[in-house]
């Protein structure tokens, strides 16, 4: 793990731990719906897990809080943080969460083009470098390092033929800066869900506007 996965678990020990066992209940609930991941997959129940935890630590608000696991962390009585700590605590906060299209790998650098945004990008000496596709878009969180950035854990991969669907979604958002990104990212984990629930259908029918699947 690196250091932000830590200081991430170090976090989640309380704030996912048993006093906020109901908060952690109720999350579950909205983020999955009828899709909870099945524990005899390992791989995809970890990575279903990890992208849940990654929403829940970086983007949803705790009832009473009005606030995220990661902004309210430091009032937190039963947590302690180093100076290096809250330095990445702050680099944290910074991260940029978005959609991206993978453009190539150039040794241990991957160029990507943040779709939301329109700007290219270079993680450079990136520890992920696998399961990347030039046709597929992802979901992903990217935190700030010197003159680079280091991956979260959760990823989303989408499939190749809504492409079509999801740059029109962009476009949107591009142009009315009043739409909410993060619903609109979470409502795209909450289709790739139906599609792995709903294999007899085709994406593009899941990834719509009209879709008869429940979203």
């Amino acid at each position: 793990m690196n250091e932000f996965e830590i200081l991430m678990e170090k976090i989640l020990a309380v704030f996912a731990g048993p006093g906020f066992k109901d908060e952690l209940s109720k999350s579950k609930k909205t983020f999955f719906e009828s899709t909870v991941p099945n524990e005899e997959n390992p791989e995809l129940f970890d990575q279903r897990m990890s992208q849940f935890y990654d929403w829940y630590f970086f983007s949803r608000e705790l009832d009473g809080f009005g606030q995220t696991p990661l902004e309210v962390c430091e009032n937190s009585r039963e947590l302690r943080f180093s100076q290096e700590e809250k330095n990445n605590l702050l680099l944290m906060r910074n991260h940029r969460h978005s959609l991206f299209q993978f453009l190539k790998l150039k040794d241990e650098d991957v160029h990507i083009h943040d779709l939301l945004k329109n700007q290219k990008l270079i993680v450079r000496k990136s520890r992920q470098i696998f399961g990347f596709d030039t046709d597929e878009f992802f979901e992903a969180r990217l935190i700030p390092a010197g003159d680079t950035y280091v991956f979260s854990r959760g990823f989303c991969f989408h499939p190749a033929s809504v492409k079509k669907f999801i740059l029109n979604e962009v476009k949107k958002h591009r142009k009315n800066p009043d739409l909410d990104p993060e619903e609109f990212l979470l409502r795209l984990i909450k289709m790739r869900y139906k599609f792995e629930q709903y294999r007899h259908v085709k994406p593009e029918l899941i990834y719509s506007d009209t879709s008869k699947v429940g979203l």
